[in-house]
């Protein structure tokens, strides 16, 4: 059952943010537009509640409840910055927008950009750790919470992964082609 609702809750994300960009941009109804968006994060509070009231009818903790707390903090780190950027997009295809910044794709302002893309994922792991511990208190059963267990250090495995990921373009910045150096310059300056 889970399972099922965290695919809804994925289908729910994208048709609600289509939708929403579909009647700020397409249908010229921005207000409709961002009830829409707003509504994003009632998907997540329907699967917490969900998860919640499986484990109180007697489930026993599985993999299924230590993805339902990765994919909701997945959402809180990196939900934001996703709706953002294809907000961007769409204002620019449909609204007349001028294009949205692209990343920088160089040097030390990349370095940049990676770590705050790793901050997001930071947060998903603190959150889905919270989750996870709060579930765990729930259960209230240490033979039982083995499966809850591993998804904390899954959720941390993987945000040291990208931290890594995201110092490597500290300690190796990628440097820029002799021809795209001046515009790389000034495109750093633009994002400071």
């Amino acid at each position: 059952m889970i399972v099922a609702l965290i695919a809804a809750c994925e289908i729910g994300f994208w048709v609600l943010l289509a939708a929403g960009l579909a009647f700020r941009y397409l249908l010229r109804m921005p207000r409709t537009g961002l009830a829409l968006l707003l509504c994003e994060p009632l998907l997540e509070v329907v699967l917490l509640v969900a998860t919640a009231l499986d484990l109180k009818n007697g489930a026993d903790p599985n993999w299924t409840h230590g993805l339902a707390a990765l994919y909701i903090g997945y959402t809180v780190g990196h939900g934001h910055r996703t709706m953002k950027w294809l907000d961007g997009h769409a204002a620019h295809r449909f609204g007349g927008a001028p294009p949205p910044v692209k990343p920088p794709r160089y040097g030390m302002a990349r370095a940049r950009h990676e770590g705050k893309v790793w901050l997001g994922t930071l947060t998903g792991a603190a959150v889905a750790t919270a989750l996870l511990q709060l579930a765990i208190w729930y259960v209230d059963d240490p033979s039982r919470v083995t499966s809850l267990e591993s998804w904390r250090y899954a959720a941390w495995r993987a945000a040291g992964i990208h931290g890594l990921v995201a110092l490597s373009y500290a300690v190796w910045p990628r440097k820029a082609p002799a021809g795209e150096a001046e515009v790389t310059l000034e495109k750093e300056k633009v994002h400071r």
